[in-house]
């Protein structure tokens, strides 16, 4: 670059030398004058374009400097020769570290926000003024699927009020708070909160332009846990104290009878004393149901994360009810499959879940029949599943009573129902752990031919990734 603008400047010089002796020789001036006139215009040229090209090379060399900078694989040219150029390369080395020192400001900054946006338990997006996702933490990708990046909000998630609200804050309205409540898999409570802010370029600083673009924080603070502590509070008032004053009602009377017209009746103190402590064990053992039935409710929404073998833990319940199968000279039959994969789940839950099926199944089943507890592998697609049957041969329910048999404190016979000790919660209990553990419960009955009970867990992931494959089983079931 500066070899032809020195070229230029030479001709220049010359030309001008030129110029100046033949205006000498037209004012009469000597030849030795001329020449020498001639000879200076041509030396300050020609300093002046040895300046300029030594000036020109520099700034070429900090124009490489600049470049270099910003090459993957920098090659650094030669530091400048001129008082000039080193000013001015020290100039770009300054402003050189200031923009590195702020490109890593930026980049620690950039890196803490993903990081803190990222802990976050509640799902948080960041739209911009389209609606577009441009951020995603992991608790909004597992809410709402992976591919949200890009796409309009409005694609995930239908809900007419948030959309309503993004597009008013957007206009510029106030913060908007919205309720939302999703269904599926299982019901969950949030508040959802949308404010606006000014979006930042990639320097850090706010876009360029007399209208910056608006963008939206929109947060989902999750009310489950919350909702279901209020609405568990008042359940446990209404149904304890329905299904307590029957039991209590009779202990008073017990107690009355006993302190009056029965006071030397050693007789009926005994018996009277039996039936209180029949009533009292009720009691107790509806209390515990109801506390059981809370604690389960409360955590339903959170998938469990550990691995149980199933197999030991079926043998281990059929061990524990034997005796009472006994009792009723019922057969308790256990069948299970080989090489049963273990499930996603929570032990003591899972425990739970089978004792009161195959306790259910004495209770109804008739006198010395039979108990059946199976287990076996399914595939259904890419994803294996374990499939558990309790088999009674009881009397049977009618079908109009089979979609409600989980409710709590439904009963086809109340009376029955009481005298084997039952609670009313017993099916309750079970679906909802069921629940959480992502799985299904299936009620199949005839009158006259026994129930069956079957319950579809989700096979954990086995194999040298297994730890992986287990995380991501978790997140796609939450």
């Amino acid at each position: 670059m500066a070899g032809p603008i020195y070229r230029h400047l030479f001709g220049i010089g010359v030309i001008a030398a030129l110029v100046i002796a033949l205006l000498l020789l037209a004012a009469g001036a000597d030849g030795i004058g001329l020449w020498l006139a001639a000879a200076g215009v041509v030396a300050v040229f020609g300093v002046a374009a040895v300046f300029a090209w030594r000036l020109l090379r520099d700034l070429d060399l900090l124009r490489r400097h600049i470049e270099a900078s910003t090459a993957e694989a920098p090659e650094r040219p030669p530091r400048p020769s001129t008082e000039i150029g080193q000013i001015l390369f020290q100039h770009l080395q300054r402003l050189q570290r200031h923009a590195r020192g702020r490109e890593r400001s930026l980049a620690v900054e950039l890196q803490t926000a993903s990081e803190i946006l990222e802990a976050q338990d509640d799902p948080i997006l960041v739209l911009a003024g389209d609606r577009s996702v441009l951020r995603a933490n992991g608790a909004a990708g597992r809410l709402f699927g992976d591919r949200l990046l890009g796409r309009d909000m409005a694609e995930a998630i239908r809900h007419p009020e948030i959309v309503a609200a993004v597009d008013a804050v957007l206009a510029g309205g106030p913060i908007q708070t919205v309720p939302l409540n999703l269904p599926v898999p299982i019901e969950r409570e949030f508040e959802v909160r949308i404010q606006r802010f000014e979006r930042r370029g990639e320097s850090g600083e706010r876009e360029s332009g007399d209208r910056p673009e608006p963008a939206l924080l929109v947060t989902f603070y999750d009310l489950t846990a919350t909702k279901r502590v209020e609405q568990m509070r008042a359940d446990f008032v209404a149904n304890a104290s329905h299904e307590l004053r029957t039991p209590l009602s009779s202990l008073m009377g017990f107690i009355e009878t006993l302190r009056g017209p029965a006071r030397d009746d050693s007789a009926a103190r005994e018996r009277f004393l039996g039936i209180m402590q029949q009533q009292a064990e009720r009691m107790s053992r509806l209390v515990n149901d109801l506390l059981s039935l809370s604690r389960i409710e409360l955590d339903e929404h959170v998938p469990p994360t550990g691995r149980v073998a199933v197999g030991p833990l079926l043998q281990s319940v059929a061990d524990a009810l034997e005796l009472k199968a006994q009792r009723k000279a019922q057969r308790l039959e256990l069948d299970l499959a080989p090489d049963l994969p273990p499930v996603v789940g929570d032990s003591d839950q899972l425990y739970q879940v089978f004792q009161n099926l195959v306790s259910n199944a004495i209770n109804y089943g008739r006198q010395g029949g039979v108990v059946g507890l199976s287990a076996r592998s399914a595939a259904d697609g890419r994803r294996t599943s374990l499939v558990v049957t309790v088999r009674d041969q009881g009397e049977g329910i009618a079908r109009e009573h089979l979609p409600r048999l989980t409710e709590r404190f439904y009963r086809v016979d109340p009376a029955r129902s009481r005298a084997v000790g039952g609670t009313g919660l017993g099916l309750a209990i079970v679906k909802h752990i069921v629940s959480r553990h992502r799985g299904r419960l299936e009620i199949d009955s005839e009158v006259g031919s026994g129930s069956v009970f079957t319950v579809h867990l989700p096979a954990a992931p086995a194999g040298k990734a297994a730890g992986r494959a287990l995380h991501k089983t978790v997140t796609e079931l939450s």
